[in-house]
């Protein structure tokens, strides 16, 4: 069977041994007899899949044992509602804009505080950040969040805010849906990360978040129970039935990263396949991508044809040659590549093959 090369923004691209190794235990996981996803949350087969899969992850990510790790539903956008219940105690915070998720964030909180906009860059398009010492922080702010990586736009902080040298003691909150595990994270600055599983550790239903200690326990009055993080945490992501087949498959990608040298190994190969395509678009006289460079997304690569006229064949072709969901979002058009950690090399230079050959053809 071929495997085309699929550029999905998420659900995304898995890596080829982890779903192999989840083919062979679909019916009988190391001889228990069952397949996971039959399994009681609870049982002595789950429990071990579920500590292994934390461990794991706690080394992948160098996360301080002063952070917990929780297994969790809902995906991003159900974050953007349980953070500011578990973070706010009902007063201010403080968003930075960078693009359709932030935004997103911003509006959800609203119902639950004083949601203000700390800085935005909705004037240039979302094709850059603003800059750290612009940021207009408020001093009773509970925290201040941002989207390190707008799958959308296209832009990443390649670099976390340090809030501290602002003058700012509120945590910050870190969206990283789709970078999580493609580049170290500077824990010293973060005060909770989340992100939906489904663009770099697995598939769709779970949600992690990795939150401070010391942030755990001011839930308000009004959350449900199953989004109180301390209730969460004091039941090691057990208090309710949770995607234990997600948290399986999560736990294959972990083993694989580990295997494959660990998230500075994965870094350097996104570095390389990111610069690969982008220094394609900036030498080509058919696309162009608007993002400053500064701050280009190493995970989501959004591009245009000068010419949009020649959209469809555009995708007509790729996906003849295997190169699937190529398409933009709808909100901004064009096309956009998600080059997420299982995305190996080969797809992207079949990709900048393919482009610079379809350029010839319209030249």
């Amino acid at each position: 069977m071929s495997r085309a090369f699929n550029f999905s923004a998420g659900p995304a691209v898995m890596p080829e041994a982890v779903l192999q190794q989840a083919a062979t235990d679909m019916l009988d996981w190391q001889g228990s007899g069952m397949s996971v996803m039959e399994m009681s949350h609870r049982g002595k087969e789950f429990i071990s899949i579920y500590e292994q899969a934390e461990t794991d992850l706690r080394e992948l990510l160098a996360v301080p044992a002063n952070f917990k790790i929780l297994f969790m539903q809902g995906g991003g956008l159900a974050e953007n509602a349980i953070v500011p219940l578990n973070l706010s105690q009902g007063g201010a915070m403080d968003f930075v804009l960078t693009g359709s998720w932030s935004q997103k964030s911003h509006k959800e909180a609203g119902k639950y505080g004083a949601a203000r906009v700390a800085a935005s860059a909705q004037a240039d398009g979302f094709t850059s950040l603003p800059s750290p010492a612009s940021w207009q922080i408020g001093a009773d702010s509970r925290y201040v969040h941002i989207c390190g990586n707008e799958t959308i736009h296209g832009v990443e902080f390649h670099e976390l805010p340090d809030l501290k040298a602002l003058g700012c003691n509120a945590p910050l909150v870190v969206d990283f849906s789709s970078h999580v595990a493609s580049r170290r994270v500077d824990w010293s600055r973060v005060g909770l990360a989340f992100g939906g599983a489904q663009k770099n550790l697995g598939p769709a239903g779970l949600t992690l978040v990795i939150v401070r200690e010391d942030l755990i326990g001011h839930a308000l009055p009004h959350c449900p129970s199953a989004f109180d993080y301390k209730l969460v945490a004091d039941n090691q992501s057990m208090y309710n039935t949770p995607p234990t087949y997600s948290i399986y498959i999560a736990g294959l990608v972990f083993q694989w990263l580990k295997k494959n040298g660990g998230i500075a190994a994965m870094e350097q190969r996104n570095i390389a396949k990111a610069q690969l395509l982008y220094d394609f678009l900036d030498s080509s006289s058919l696309y162009v991508n608007k993002v400053a460079k500064d701050c280009r997304s190493r995970m989501n690569v959004p591009f245009f044809l000068r010419d949009e006229s020649r959209n469809d064949a555009f995708l007509a072709g790729a996906k003849a040659a295997n190169l699937l969901q190529l398409k933009g979002h709808k909100s901004v058009g064009g096309m956009r590549a998600s080059i997420y950690n299982a995305m190996p090399l080969e797809g992207v230079q079949a990709l900048v093959t393919y482009m610079r050959e379809f350029e010839k053809t319209q030249a």
